[in-house]
């Protein structure tokens, strides 16, 4: 959803991609020879459900034919006739024409669109209650013997009942395509599509690119979208026989209504409508991609992705990274080689059951319904060529055989779903595997027992190290020196916990909640960025300074930690701990960290284009980001925002979301970093509340700055003034001639009352942006920054309502609060706009 204040009335009541248009006359469910329907009439199926009739998307002088939803208060479009040919003004008609095919005429009279039925003696065409707008016999006897249907020709947008998939007998494939953008109708680049061949599974694809692969039906969903299990919404079926292959979906109950869409942005979205009082909006239900194991290459061949370890990409007993370095520093796209060939003649190989898997893509693959899984082994294994197998079905305990014969491509883990899948291996790579699994306990008890007494002896030596101190200071430490030695010791013994730890991942007995992060030395680091020299320095903050570097092939980002900086021992920790274990498209990617003494360094992937606030807040460089770019980078930074609060193994509150902390890599693309503040959330936690506030001037929430309140609308609330930074070019501490005590916030509030909200467009975009694209992006942001948290809407619904244009609440009051919190302090503390906080209590801020 996009912000749409300002606008005229009318844009709450229509969607924003229709145009506003006078009543149109209604002229029936249904058109003959003898009718037609004009540019301003309409007809609407007998239900009242759907309406069909001319439209105009916003900011476009265009017309087009489509069917939308008649019953709800969000005008929403799901087919269209003319994508790709527009009338230029409100001339067009549609009639019958006299072979009995539907006509769309310009004022030329010239056909624009028409339908390719064979000819028909006395058709009529009808707008069905299920959104299907048909052509058949008027005196047919069978009413669903239609001569041509729009459910054969979907736009973006599948409905209840439409098959997706082929009619094998005709060649017809049904498939989606998206619009070009949101306010463009026309044929996209984006595809959902059902690929018959081998064994059928569907394809999202971008261009000639596949994006996303859902899986094979195995009896219950598709193999790659658990989400699917049984529930009390929807029914999903598959049917694939001689002379179909499709998927559909129908609704249990007729009340709730449901569309799959796919979207110009790349993504593949179900909605449902949600009615609850005085509030109507569609909710985003389910959506794909949605982590980087949905990427297609994301782990190569035989690489196993999965979503909660880290890195990633792993791969299966008896294989080994191809491409050893990338694989280091997380890149998994080159996958896995065999460690052993095996001779298959001589059956010196084995198969290795990987359980919870999506299985491999079955573009190419032997299918036989009827074998049981050992009728499958024993083919598999009589193949030399075949490379693993599993059931075709997972019901009934398991059904019909697949099995493979070529590399296995895309290949991820779930928590919970999934079926078995046998990988062929050699022979003894099986039996190193096996013994491996009957020892794994004596060498979890033995590992526990050496990082204890190892723990045990450290601790003993600074202990030692401690009295000895002591003594020789004659004993006589201050209070305040005993505390800071004390201090001191206990963070050299988290330091030592931490080493302790990321050992582990070096042996076979690496646990989950251990950090599983490369460790480099010192020495590689210095070489790596010239003893950091003064010349690979790339930016300095409170924390210390980052160094540009060269590591093995690759570029990287230094974080050299200083001895002097506010963001000690807990957020270093906290940053390795949690970063490494976090993997999406708009997160910064931890290559490694180095603990040398008193050193401290976490090395990152290196961002050509360093952070968001060194060329939005310069004028020199701001004129490189237009609007399509800084649509792009809002965008980026909302899903990585929602990945933390609701898609990873951790709900994460971030706790200092600010522009510095946006790195933009060579295209653009937004990644979020930084994550020394963040703090994680139980499953079933909402809120928590500290003594210790940290965060940054300007963007922190009012009652997380007042009463140490923090909860996901912390984050929302930041959000919202990064969104509107984004759009302005201007810091929310930045103070203007109307009212120098007057903040952003504020600005824009004034200026949104009074219909002026464009005024703060960033004059450097020119005229890249659209009107109403920028200014329901105002009202996103305005809707984050409220008040009260309550108010504020989830990430989810804010990364909704950017990438879908519907009805959005009008927001309230913001947080008019910067002036109030931070009266009294002195210009040196209300300068730093930009430095974090690292400790705060419920009556003092110091900046970090």
């Amino acid at each position: 959803m996009r912000n749409v204040g300002g606008l005229h009335l009318c844009l709450f009541s229509c969607f924003v991609l229709l145009g506003c248009s006078s009543q149109s006359p209604i002229v029936g469910n249904s058109i003959t020879l003898n009718q037609s329907v004009r540019d301003g009439q309409s007809i609407v199926s007998s239900g009242g459900t759907f309406e069909l009739g001319f439209f105009s998307p916003t900011n476009s002088d265009n017309r087009y034919l489509g069917i939308w939803y008649k019953k709800i208060s969000v005008q929403t479009v799901v087919w269209v006739a003319n994508r790709d040919v527009p009338i230029a003004d409100a001339s067009g008609v549609l009639k019958i024409a006299g072979d009995g095919n539907l006509a769309l005429l310009n004022r030329s009279e010239a056909v624009v669109w028409s339908t390719n039925a064979s000819k028909v003696e006395n058709p009529v065409a009808q707008l069905l209650d299920s959104g299907n707008l048909v052509i058949r016999e008027d005196k047919d006897d069978d009413p669903k013997n239609y001569l041509w249907q729009s459910f054969d020709h979907p736009t973006n947008t599948l409905l209840p009942g439409m098959k997706l998939g082929w009619n094998l007998r005709t060649g017809l494939d049904r498939f989606l395509n998206s619009w070009k953008s949101d306010s463009d109708p026309s044929t996209g680049k984006i595809s959902f599509k059902i690929d018959h061949y081998g064994y059928p599974q569907a394809f999202l694809w971008n261009g000639k690119t596949i994006q996303y692969r859902s899986g094979p039906w195995n009896g219950l969903q598709f193999s790659a979208v658990p989400e699917m299990k049984p529930n009390n919404i929807f029914n999903f079926s598959f049917t694939s026989n001689a002379d179909e292959v499709y998927y559909s979906f129908s609704l249990k109950n007729d009340s709730v209504v449901s569309r799959l869409i796919v979207s110009p942005s790349g993504m593949l979205q179900r909605f449902t409508w949600l009615a609850d009082g005085d509030s109507e909006s569609w909710n985003l239900y389910w959506y794909a991609p949605k982590d980087q194991c949905d990427d297609y290459r994301m782990c190569g061949a035989y690489g196993i992705c999965d979503a909660n370890a880290s890195p990633v990409c792993q791969c299966p007993t008896g294989f080994e990274p191809r491409d050893l370095q990338n694989w280091n520093l997380r890149d998994g796209s080159g996958g896995c080689v065999r460690k052993t060939g095996f001779e298959c003649q001589k059956g010196d190989d084995g198969f290795l059951m990987l359980q919870n898997m999506k299985v491999p893509d079955t573009s190419q693959v032997f299918v036989n319904e009827s074998m049981s899984l050992a009728e499958c082994e024993s083919a598999c294994k009589s193949n030399c060529s075949c490379t693993a197998y599993a059931n075709s079905k997972v019901t009934q305990g398991g059904t019909g055989c697949l099995y493979w014969t070529g590399e296995l491509i895309d290949l991820r883990v779930f928590p919970d779903g999934g079926q078995d899948l046998y990988v062929r291996v050699a022979a003894s790579d099986l039996a190193k595997s096996q013994a491996s699994d009957a020892n794994s306990r004596e060498r979890k008890q033995l590992t526990i027992g050496l990082s204890v007494t190892v723990v045990g002896v450290l601790a003993l030596a600074f202990i030692g190290c401690f009295l000895w101190k002591r003594k020789t200071n004659g004993g006589v430490l201050s209070r305040r020196t005993e505390e800071r030695v004390t201090r001191e010791q206990s963070q050299d013994m988290q330091f030592v916990d931490l080493v302790v730890s990321s050992g582990r991942e070096y042996s076979d007995e690496c646990n989950k909640d251990d950090l599983e992060l490369p460790l480099f030395d010192f020495t590689t680091i210095a070489i790596a960025t010239d003893n950091f020299d003064e010349a690979n320095k790339l930016g300095k903050g409170g924390f210390g300074t980052v160094y540009k570097g060269h590591l093995e092939g690759e570029d990287i980002a230094v974080k050299r930690l200083s001895k002097t900086s506010g963001q000690g021992i807990q957020e270093f920790k906290n940053e390795v701990m949690l970063i490494a274990k976090l993997q999406h498209r708009n997160l910064v990617r931890l290559l490694g960290c180095c603990i040398d003494s008193e050193e401290k360094m976490l090395i990152y992937e290196y961002m050509k284009n360093r952070s968001l606030d060194s060329i939005l807040f310069d004028k020199g460089k701001s004129s490189s980001l237009d609007w399509p770019k800084r649509f792009q980078i809002i965008g980026g930074i909302s899903r990585g925002l929602l990945y933390l609060h609701q898609d990873s193994r951790f709900r994460i509150i971030h706790r200092d979301l600010k522009a510095s902390n946006i790195l933009l890599d060579g295209d653009m693309n937004p990644k979020i970093s930084d994550f020394g503040m963040a703090r994680i959330f139980g499953g079933d936690e909402t809120e928590a509340n500290t003594k210790r506030v940290v965060g940054t001037y300007g963007y922190m929430s009012p009652e997380y700055a007042m009463q140490g309140l923090f909860s996901i609308k912390s984050d929302v609330f930041s959000f919202g003034v990064l969104l509107l930074e984004i759009i302005s070019g201007k810091k929310n501490n930045i103070y203007f001639d109307e009212d120098p005590s007057m903040n952003l916030i504020e600005h824009v509030w004034d200026l949104w009352k009074e219909d002026r909200a464009l005024e703060i467009v960033d004059s450097s975009m020119g005229d890249s942006y659209t009107a109403h694209e920028v200014l329901r992006c105002i009202q996103v942001g305005l809707l984050c920054v409220q008040e009260s948290a309550s108010d504020r809407p989830t990430m989810s619904s804010v990364t909704f309502m950017l990438e879908n244009e519907t009805k959005i609440p009008t927001p309230n009051q913001p947080a008019l609060i910067m002036k109030r919190t931070l009266k009294g302090l002195d210009s040196s503390t209300t300068d730093t706009g930009s430095c974090s906080i690292n400790e705060v209590t419920m009556s003092v801020v110091d900046p970090r």
